[in-house]
């Protein structure tokens, strides 16, 4: 077996995981999803049916990963962080045919409790703090806090906030690695 499952999780065939992925106690790993290198899956977490996780991410303990969500490579997702498939979900109602796609670009953080709600996407680098609620597209590097979630700055690639405005044009580096970051019409780029 090239990744470990801890012998209480219950993955259901057919699923693909990647070598050196890690599924700890009491998780749930669902058909068809497919998992990629190095991702670490915390306790009871659960993973549904299709969905995409990329290498390296860090799933902590109790997170819904519902269909139609996909993480790409290094996403960080706090504990108990929320999911969700539907926009007006009903109990009488079944609404399967109704999911919506969220997409967690290449190394966003997650913070514990966020909620994210779905049809969004998460700008790569993104950092949505504890307990915030996305209901819309976040863009690259944004910080973003509340309910509903809001911007209030930038971060680095690093995880550390930058010094810029939250629109204009500027520059700065992130004093971590002395990468240079650039705002440009309203949105941050990497310029090394």
């Amino acid at each position: 077996m090239k990744y470990f499952k801890h012998e209480t999780a219950i993955i259901d065939e057919p699923a693909s995981i990647d070598e050196g992925t890690k599924i700890w106690h009491f998780s749930h790993i669902s058909k068809n999803a497919m998992i990629g290198k190095n991702v670490v899956i915390g306790q009871n977490v659960f993973i549904g049916e299709g969905v995409v996780i990329g290498n390296g991410c860090k799933i902590q303990n109790n997170v819904s990963i519902y269909e139609g969500v996909i993480l790409e490579d290094h996403v960080f997702a706090g504990p108990s962080v929320v999911f969700t498939n539907v926009k007006n979900p009903r109990s009488e109602i079944v609404r399967k045919n109704e999911y919506l796609k969220t997409l967690v670009r290449r190394g966003a953080t997650l913070g514990a409790n966020c909620t994210i709600i779905c049809g969004v996407t998460i700008g790569a680098y993104a950092f949505i703090a504890a307990g915030a609620v996305v209901s819309k597209d976040v863009p690259f590097y944004s910080l973003m806090v509340g309910v509903p979630a809001k911007q209030v700055g930038w971060m680095s690639e690093y995880g550390e906030k930058l010094d810029l405005p939250l629109t204009g044009n500027a520059k700065t580096i992130c004093k971590n690695t002395n990468q240079k970051y650039q705002l440009k019409q309203n949105q941050v780029t990497l310029i090394y």
